[in-house]
């Protein structure tokens, strides 16, 4: 007796994100083994993430280092705003043109800076570095101590943080656990007025830890150690401010692994991608832990990571990035879908390779890259294509233990101006993929005004924007994944819908 078709309809694939934590039979079919060069649009579908649009065309000073490792936009009272990276074991300023600006006979061997700006200055901290300076009436950049209004010593601290109208050091090459803190509104003055500092070394609830990172956050002044947290209120007056909380076993991963979103930190802990509101209520890592869909893949690839990990926010784009260098793989974790358990749905970037992150005054997204500086824009990776992957976790059309032959795949694709995709599909938890490969029509949207209703072009961009193809399938097995892969060169694409047709016979 003839088996009936049956029919599996992926709406949004991958709209849930990466799963790899959990049994891949046991998951949603919103959840999937790969979304590479991806990102969940504001529709809720994996879609190209922009790329990285190199505005560097001349970067002499930088030579063939390792790249540009921080950057930071300044902006004066005045609306002027002026860039500076650093990289080379130099300091840039310009975009399109570096241009060399490290004081004279200034040296320096190491590119781990960490970049403020303070009431009208720009300050530059690296552990075992007399600290550097700008400010429009003291320019160019100097040495801290050549600064007009300067008083006491600077610490050569590591970790940098200007909030609640002062500079706040942390991390010396000899002192772990002291914070100190500048003159209200003077990050020149180090002595005198309401300068000052804290040993915070009886205070860690661990018995020992050292100071990884400082955030401000809802009037808090919160300290990172790297197996414990710290957090103090009254952080305007520091004279008086007094503890507010003390968290164990919960710490951070690094001084660049701290991002702000405004409502809330989100930080890295060896346990994973971690938020401190929930993180204070509910002093638990697994509970906490928002990278939780990805977890044992992510703490892995942490730990063997040599580079400078960096947590990255975006409120433009919506997303937290988690960049690991030298892995070669930025996890980006989406912002505007939080799941019910509070993880968020996450992506993957390997072929853009960013270095560091920035927002600019506008919220534009800033990256460094080894050739320079870029911005996230268009659709190309210094003007190279890059491959987008998506792969389901394998279906099982309701039974692990019936043959399915494959009849047709129906694919619904958003966009992808002349895009050649790859629909492929496999059986049986196999890497051995039949692939089917067709180029999607041109987008010739006419704009309002520009063509006759009807005439030549289609009026509605909703309409001539969605592809649907009709792939003949093939081959049988138990359970089957299906994925695509597409070379995004210069328009977005997104995936809309997936309709998997199969016949469904004998039990084996």
């Amino acid at each position: 007796m003839a088996q009936q078709i049956q029919n599996i309809t992926i709406t949004a694939p991958g709209f849930a994100g990466i799963n790899t934590q959990d049994a891949p039979l046991a998951q949603d079919p919103s959840y999937c083994a790969i979304a590479d060069n991806c990102v969940i649009d504001k529709q809720g579908r994996v879609a190209a993430r922009k790329g990285a649009l190199l505005l560097t065309t001349s970067a002499t000073p930088l030579g063939s280092s390792e790249g540009i490792k921080a950057i930071k936009q300044f902006r004066d009272d005045s609306g002027a705003t002026i860039v500076f990276s650093v990289g080379n074991n130099k300091i840039f300023t310009g975009t399109t043109t570096l241009t060399d600006v490290t004081p004279a006979a200034y040296t320096i061997t190491s590119d781990n800076w960490k970049i403020v700006a303070h009431n009208e200055h720009v300050y530059f901290f690296q552990r075992g570095y007399v600290p550097l300076v700008y400010s429009t009436a003291t320019t160019p950049v100097k040495v801290i101590t050549a600064h007009p209004g300067y008083t006491g010593t600077a610490p050569n601290g590591n970790e940098a943080l200007a909030a609640f109208g002062r500079l706040w050091v942390a991390d010396t090459t000899t002192d772990k656990s002291t914070i100190y803190w500048s003159d209200l509104l003077e990050g020149a003055k180090w002595t005198g007025g309401s300068s000052g500092s804290i040993d915070i070394s009886k205070v860690w609830p661990n018995g020992y830890d050292e100071i990884v990172a400082l955030a401000a956050h809802n009037g808090f002044l919160v300290i990172f150690g790297k197996e414990s947290m710290v957090i103090y209120q009254g952080a305007n007056d520091p004279s008086t401010m007094t503890l507010y909380d003390a968290i164990s076993s919960i710490g951070c991963f690094g001084r660049d692994c701290v991002a702000s979103t405004g409502k809330d930190l989100i930080f890295l802990d060896k346990s994973g991608l971690r938020s401190l509101s929930r993180t204070i209520q509910e002093k638990s890592a697994p509970i906490g832990d928002i990278s939780r869909n990805v977890s044992q893949d992510f703490k892995i690839l942490i730990a063997a990571e040599t580079g400078t990990v960096s947590v990255h926010y975006s409120p433009t784009e919506a997303f937290v990035l988690v960049n690991l260098p030298s892995q070669y793989v930025t996890y980006v974790f989406d912002t505007q879908f939080p799941m019910q358990d509070g993880s968020y749905r996450v992506t993957t970037w390997t072929s853009m390779r960013p270095l560091c992150f920035t927002n600019l005054v506008d919220d534009t997204l800033y990256m460094g890259l080894v050739s320079g500086i870029a911005e996230y824009s268009g659709y190309q990776d210094s003007g190279e294509s890059y491959v987008l992957s998506y792969e389901s976790h394998p279906l099982s059309f309701g039974s692990t233990s019936t043959l399915k032959f494959l009849k047709k795949i129906n694919l619904t694709t958003f966009n992808g101006d002349t895009a050649t995709v790859s629909l492929k599909w496999a059986y049986d938890y196999t890497a051995s993929y039949k692939k089917s490969v067709f180029v999607l029509p041109a987008n010739n949207v006419a704009l309002y005004g520009e063509a006759e209703y009807n005439e030549g072009e289609e009026y509605s961009s909703s309409i001539s924007l969605i592809n649907r193809e009709k792939i003949n399938a093939s081959g049988q097995g138990t359970v089957v994944s299906v994925g695509i892969e597409t070379d995004v060169d210069g328009s977005s694409i997104a995936i809309q819908e997936f309709n998997i047709q199969a016949l469904v016979g004998r039990i084996i």
